[in-house]
């Protein structure tokens, strides 16, 4: 009685690892999904909208003189923010073998990546600002408008790296508690593939 009492209780604490295959997704899981393909639906009619503005002006683009983007730091932005998913699958393979020291050096190393891009993203800003705003045309808007919310999403997925790690160094994971680390990494590898699209649609699309 005493040791079935003790299992159960363990089993509590610690549930034991299930087949997704057997019992399906969490909730969890579905539930970023669903996030996931919400926020990929809305980025999609934002692209959309910029091409279907730019083939019905008929004209010069960028309009009002504005100067084709140049590419040199975009390309150091996509080419920072891609190497961050890196780390990031680090993570998630360590976290699943029970590695936590792995784990942690991972997610240090993901934000440390997505903090810089941001930090690139805001000395673009402040190059663009003073030849354009998101007021100077339609142009303007659409640009400000797709990459700052591509950049909010960057920062809201930096904000669950925090979180995570913080859980990561206070012992919250082994390698049958780690759904979180999965769902983030989902997450974020999700941010990073959006950027591929914004990098074509805004920086590469005018030189075409």
């Amino acid at each position: 009685m005493t040791e079935a009492m003790g299992r159960t209780l363990r089993e509590a604490v610690e549930p034991p690892a299930v087949s997704s295959r057997a019992f399906g997704r969490t909730p969890a899981w579905w539930g970023m999904v669903l996030f996931v393909a919400t926020e990929a639906t809305l980025f999609a009619c934002l692209l959309a909208s910029y091409f279907y503005i730019r083939f019905s002006t008929g004209g010069e683009w960028p309009p009002g003189g504005i100067k084709d983007p140049e590419l040199s730091k975009p390309l150091i932005m996509t080419a920072v923010l891609l190497s961050s998913s890196g780390p990031m699958v680090w993570a998630d393979w360590a976290v699943r073998r029970g590695r936590i020291g792995q784990l942690k050096a991972g997610l240090l190393l993901t934000l440390a990546l997505g903090a810089a891009f941001l930090g690139l993203q805001a000395t673009e800003y402040s190059t663009k600002l003073e030849e354009f705003t998101w007021n100077t045309n339609t142009y303007g808007s659409l640009f400000y408008v797709i990459t700052g919310f591509h950049g909010t999403h960057v920062a809201v997925g930096l904000v669950m790296l925090v979180f995570i790690a913080i859980a990561a160094f206070g012992g919250k994971f082994s390698g049958r508690r780690h759904m979180r680390v999965r769902l983030v990494g989902f997450y974020w590898h999700f941010v990073d593939a959006i950027w591929l699209a914004i990098l074509f649609t805004i920086y590469l699309s005018p030189h075409l």
